[in-house]
């Protein structure tokens, strides 16, 4: 892990994150993002407020991670509970120093303009948030329709938005809303190639912060969390993940960088998995062909916004190739044998051993002996390293723990 991580990159590889969760509705937050920026401008913001604007619009939905409630994101204008995901993004973001200036520019991000103004709030947060609000309606009503179409249907968002001026939306913002979306610029910069651009030159001129390999370490804590969230059979994994490859780096002797990169690997080897769909994750029973092939694309969705962050090359494959197999007959580049660095052999035992010792939807936690009888098997089918499985069967009771944070299955 480099000593020094550019902030920026950071920020858009969490924003490529919370995509994922949209599956087939992608990039809601970065043209949540264009859109606020584009009204900031024309309220005259300078460029530090701009450019926290910015940022917070990008991680506006950090508090989401299931699929069910981002289809409501999309599709709904407004509905109850909405605010909930608000809290759960505020308290994420303000637990890190990084991001905590962020926070409030987002509690409220789905809260009435004529709520607002009976709340403590000062005045540019208050606009912050409602001007989140509003594109995100936005964006909202763009998705029932067709992108490419917009030029042709856009007044009827306009018609929409205006309706709602002084009881969801400040007036003011509705005005510099109407005005800036009279452009055709505004909504064909809605379509990818162009908002990828508009976003490329906005993050040109930010500010650049540097972060160093501890904060960056808190950071993929962060990003674990938003993941492991995602189901009640998946909490904790990713921390469990990341204590016993550190732990197993460790004992095979691995220098101390290379296990620290485990530890932040682990953390972040399941981004991808906010892609897939809750009821996939939570089925229970086994999937069939098509639900298998819809999940085994998170690992190359973590692969693709890991290798993003300048600097972290390594650990983004150490995260990618935690499904692959000493045969080649795992994904999702079928590499085999010494196409397999011995980190990455690290993070596939440590995630089936974390698996097994979990809950999950189909089964309770297998058994020590059930644990390890698979893991052995799948060494002696040329599946994972013998040697690192040797490691867990003699340290197997500080592996349990490294994995699970109980002493025994007597305690899960």
């Amino acid at each position: 892990m480099p000593n020094k991580v550019d902030f920026r990159q950071v920020v858009h590889a969490l924003s490529d994150a919370l995509d994922l969760v949209g599956v087939d509705e992608l990039q809601h937050g970065k043209r949540v993002a264009f859109m606020a920026v584009e009204c900031g401008r024309a309220l005259n913001f300078d460029d530090e407020k701009l450019d926290r604007l910015y940022h917070a619009a990008l991680l506006h939905d950090c508090g989401v991670s299931s699929t069910t409630v981002h289809r409501y994101l999309v599709t709904e204008l407004d509905w109850a509970g909405a605010n909930e995901h608000c809290r759960l993004g505020h308290d994420l973001l303000l637990g890190h120093e990084l991001f905590a200036d962020l926070a409030p520019l987002i509690l409220h991000h789905h809260t009435h303009w004529d709520q607002l103004t009976t709340m403590d709030l000062d005045d540019e947060t208050a606009l912050i948030n409602n001007c989140i609000y509003l594109v995100d309606r936005v964006d909202a009503l763009v998705a029932k329709q067709s992108i490419e179409e917009l030029l042709f249907c856009n007044e009827e968002i306009r018609d929409t938005i205006n309706k709602y001026r002084g009881q969801f939306f400040a007036p003011q913002l509705v005005d510099v809303f109407m005005d800036v979306s009279a452009s055709e610029f505004f909504w064909l910069t809605l379509q990818p190639r162009h908002l990828d651009l508009y976003l490329s030159e906005m993050s040109l001129d930010s500010k650049e912060k540097q972060i160093d390999k501890d904060c960056f370490l808190r950071i993929a804590q962060m990003f674990a969390t938003i993941v492991d969230a995602k189901s009640p059979f998946t909490v904790e994994h990713s921390q469990g993940v990341s204590r016993l490859a550190k732990q197993l780096g460790i004992l095979l002797g691995l220098p101390k960088d290379n296990c620290e990169d485990l530890e932040v690997a682990g953390l972040l080897h399941d981004l991808g998995k906010l892609r897939v769909p809750d009821e996939i994750l939570e089925k229970p029973g086994p999937l069939n062909e098509k639900e298998r092939a819809t999940m085994k694309h998170h690992s190359f969705e973590s692969y693709q916004i890991l290798r993003r962050i300048e600097g972290f090359e390594s650990i983004a494959e150490m995260a990618a190739l935690h499904h692959e197999t000493l045969s080649g007959e795992g994904y999702p580049f079928h590499r085999e044998g010494s196409g397999l660095s011995k980190e990455a052999r690290i993070i596939a035992v440590a995630d089936i051993f974390q698996a097994l010792a979990q809950n999950r939807p189909y089964r309770g936690s297998m058994s020590p002996e059930k644990t390890m009888a698979i893991l052995q098997e799948m060494a002696d089918n040329n599946k994972l390293d013998q040697e690192i499985v040797r490691t867990v069967k003699e340290n197997f009771s500080s592996c349990w723990l490294a994995a699970t944070g109980n002493t025994s299955p007597d305690d899960t």
